[in-house]
Parts: structure tokens; sequence; C-alpha cells
């Protein structure tokens, strides 16, 4: 079982494709903007190779991990020691095979880890930085999106 090169990296890239639409300024991004105090001038002031191109190293990362959080079978992969020809991995496979290999299930595993590590992180950065709620919403919601699509596509790419 070989990751997904081709998966990864469309995951990555999906999450500019959210944040095209979310941070948008007829979407969420006005009201992003005015919750950090960011005006038009200031955001043409930022290295936009060096932003976008560490965001994509980044979002590369997490789509990365996304398969040991998405796909049941590299659970049971890692248990036979990431050994692929071990006698009971191969007894799992031959019983389960792809089951719940779907964009449906990994959009399922993809929401609810956005929904217990991402959104407590953030909120408790929130917390301490005394950001607003409205702020704590837009980066939770963008984030609940993105890797609810991830993990769709990470687990449904066969």
């Amino acid at each position: 079982m070989e990751m997904n090169f081709l998966a990864v990296l469309v995951a990555a890239l999906s999450s500019f494709v959210v944040g095209f639409v979310w941070y948008n300024p007829k979407v969420f991004g006005t009201i992003w903007m005015n919750e950090i105090g960011m005006t038009e001038e200031k955001a043409k002031q930022g290295n936009m190779a060096k932003i976008f191109g560490l965001t994509f190293v980044f979002a590369f990362m997490l789509a990365f991990m996304m398969p040991t959080l998405v796909i049941h079978q590299i659970g049971a992969l890692q248990l036979a020691g990431g050994n692929e020809k071990d006698e009971a991995f191969l007894a799992y496979m031959q019983v389960h095979g792809h089951m719940f290999r779907s964009f449906g299930h990994g959009a399922l595993h993809g929401f609810f880890a956005s929904l217990f590590i991402v959104v407590p992180t953030i909120a408790t950065n929130c917390l301490f930085e005394q950001k607003s709620f409205k702020y704590a919403a837009i980066t939770s919601g963008y984030w609940i999106v993105v890797m609810t699509l991830m993990g769709a596509i990470i687990c449904g790419w066969k």
C-alpha cells in the first residue's frame, strides 16, 4: 500500500481553492481583514512568493499526514510494523480490502480531525491573543472545510 502522491498534491492544492473562495471579500475576506486590522495597503506589502510558497509547504505537510487520519488500512499496516507482507495485515486486507475507502468516509474523518485537533488549537490561541469570536470562527471554519475536503480527496482517491 503506497501513498498516492497525486492525491496528496491535489489535497494540498485544494486549500488554495478553498482559501480563494473563503477569504474572498464577498464571503469572509472583509470581515476577517477587519478582525485582524489588515488593510489592502498592508496586504500588498507582504512577500507573496514567501507567503504562498510556505502556505503550500504547510498544506502539503498537512495533506501528507491525512492518510493516517482518514484511511483505516494505514492503521492496519502500522500495526503490522509497516510490513505489507505481514500475515495479519494480508488477512485484514483479504477480509476488509478497501472497505471505507470513499470520499464520504474521508470527509467524515477529515471533519472530525479538524473539529477535535484544529479548532481547539485555534480557539486556545485566540483566547490568549484576545482575538474575537468572529476571527476564531472564520479561521476555524476555513480549516474545517479544508480538512474535510483533504480527507475526502485522500481517502476516496484510489
